[in-house]
């Protein structure tokens, strides 16, 4: 796969991954109008948490990092591919009943782990309610998770990327009819979320079996090559364990402050929105790219690939990361502040994105470094890494919070978020040619943050002059005058001082079309 067509992976990815975003922001928009951050939303957002965390752990995470590249080099080699894929989907379906079996007895105990803070109040029993209807959930989206790799191994990402839509789709369609039939808003909510997982499980379903996969449960097998995987996806599953505990520390310091998982909930979208399009698209697409990129020892494309991954990342959160800094109330107060969801609301969660936004490049660059290590099949570094970044995380957050409260919890997110990518960047080293960043990348980077500040300085001021359209009814058009703003100052700047070239947009863009 030549840049062009990583490029054209990476715009695939993120525009459907943006349109899910976007959706995820309507949804949240109105569970914030609807429940503010009372403890109907603090319960639901725990229980849609728990199969969230678990589908990271199993699926997305640790399972899809050691599946991809052993499917991508069946896909090359044209050695068994489908039969190996079928194998996987089975002992993953099995691994997974029983564990939602287990889960729903175990609620309580889950449910403590997550949020004891909720022990004292009806928050705990509400969470219970919500998260055994929910937690189905992960047995759909994790099988719907490796379909999902298969389609991206064989280079069709449309379907896979497609379909998170829905789960937004379903949710809005359930929180709008619910609200005109009197339903209350929490179960309303919990019910919706297995039946998005089945949708979203027979799209990529559909998708893969047009591609020539056909995937049907069987009784699972334990193959040499489902050792080999087993083995593979064991220290990875443990590093996303880890990973997992570091949002539990924060959640469990947030759920001892009225409002705070609320709060860091609706930040945490705002922030996820560049995060995901650009990490998940990087994620998705570099895995599979390098993978087949080591089987034909072909070190130099794969170091462009890395090098144009990284300058595409870094070209689109680290604008963002300066908007989070400068902008945050006004992000914030627009999309989210009315019904039950009032200033104090709004000036707790801008906080939290602020500090949520210093940690964005380092997020995107973990998907970037990350999937040299997997590619080689290599997931024993990264659990290591994993570990240093839990006892930053866990200092950080546990030692903070009688200092400066709930924004403790993002905070250890944060900078737990740096130590990861900083050992991953450095590990990397050791690998040549493949993880050093060409000299393009070295000559952009800092002219995209000189790019991203001027743009800062567009932003800060635009605030003030617009502050009268944020205190009446045209606040929305306000906003948009203010992203507006920063989105042509930016690539303007950029393009003036080389940071961007246009004709390499508008090429991706016409290559994507």
């Amino acid at each position: 796969m030549q840049a062009p067509r990583l490029i054209k992976g990476f715009l695939t990815v993120g525009i459907w991954t943006l349109a899910s975003r976007v959706l995820g922001f309507a949804r949240d928009i109105m569970i914030a109008a609807f429940l503010g951050a009372g403890p109907v939303a603090e319960a639901f957002l725990v229980a849609f948490a728990l199969p969230n965390m678990f589908r990271r752990f199993f699926a997305e995470g640790a399972f899809n990092m050691a599946f991809v590249p052993m499917f991508s080099k069946r896909v090359e080699s044209g050695e068994g591919a489908e039969e190996f894929a079928r194998d996987a989907f089975a002992g993953l379906a099995t691994v997974l009943i029983v564990f939602t079996l287990l889960a729903q007895l175990a609620m309580p105990a889950l449910v403590f782990a997550m949020a004891s803070g909720f022990v004292e109040d009806n928050r705990f029993d509400l969470a219970v309610v919500f998260g055994q209807i929910c937690f189905p959930y992960i047995l759909l989206i994790s099988l719907a998770a490796l379909l999902s790799g298969v389609l991206n191994a064989t280079g069709r990402f449309a379907a896979a990327a497609a379909a998170p839509v829905f789960l937004n789709i379903v949710l809005v369609g359930a929180l709008i009819l619910g609200d005109r039939l009197g339903w209350a808003p929490g179960l309303t909510l919990s019910w919706s979320v297995p039946i998005a997982g089945i949708l979203q499980l027979f799209i990529v379903w559909m998708a893969a079996h047009r591609a020539g996969y056909t995937l049907i449960p069987r009784r699972p097998r334990l193959t040499p090559e489902m050792k080999r995987l087993a083995y593979i996806a064991a220290p990875a599953m443990l590093s996303g364990g880890v990973v997992q505990v570091n949002l539990l520390v924060g959640r469990q310091v947030a759920s001892f402050f009225d409002g705070a998982i609320a709060w860091l909930s609706y930040a945490d979208r705002l922030y996820q929105l560049p995060l995901g399009v650009v990490g998940i698209a990087i994620g998705v697409v570099l895995l599979p790219d390098l993978s087949r990129r080591l089987r034909a020892s072909d070190d130099a494309g794969g170091r462009d690939a890395l090098s144009r991954a990284a300058e595409f990342a870094l070209l689109l959160t680290v604008p963002c990361t300066i908007a989070f800094l400068v902008v945050p109330l006004p992000l914030v107060a627009t999309l989210f502040q009315r019904g039950a969801f009032d200033a104090d609301d709004t000036a707790a969660t801008a906080l939290i994105l602020a500090i949520y936004g210093l940690g964005l490049p380092a997020f995107v660059l973990q998907k970037v470094w990350q999937p040299l290590y997997f590619a080689r099949e290599d997931t024993r570094s990264p659990f290591r890494f994993a570990l240093v970044a839990l006892v930053v995380n866990a200092v950080v957050a546990v030692g903070l919070a009688p200092l400066i409260g709930y924004a403790a919890a993002a905070l250890g997110t944060t900078l737990a978020g740096w130590a990861m990518a900083v050992l991953l960047i450095r590990g990397a080293r050791s690998m040549g040619e493949t993880a050093s960043p060409d000299a393009r990348f070295r000559a952009r980077l800092p002219r995209i943050v000189v790019a991203s500040l001027v743009m800062g300085v567009v932003l800060y001021v635009a605030n003030i002059l617009l502050a009268p359209l944020f205190a009446g009814p045209w606040q929305f058009a306000a906003l948009a005058i203010l992203v507006g703003a920063g989105i042509v100052t930016f690539f303007a700047t950029a393009h003036l001082i080389g940071a961007v070239a246009f004709r390499e947009i508008r090429g991706a863009v016409r290559r994507q079309r």
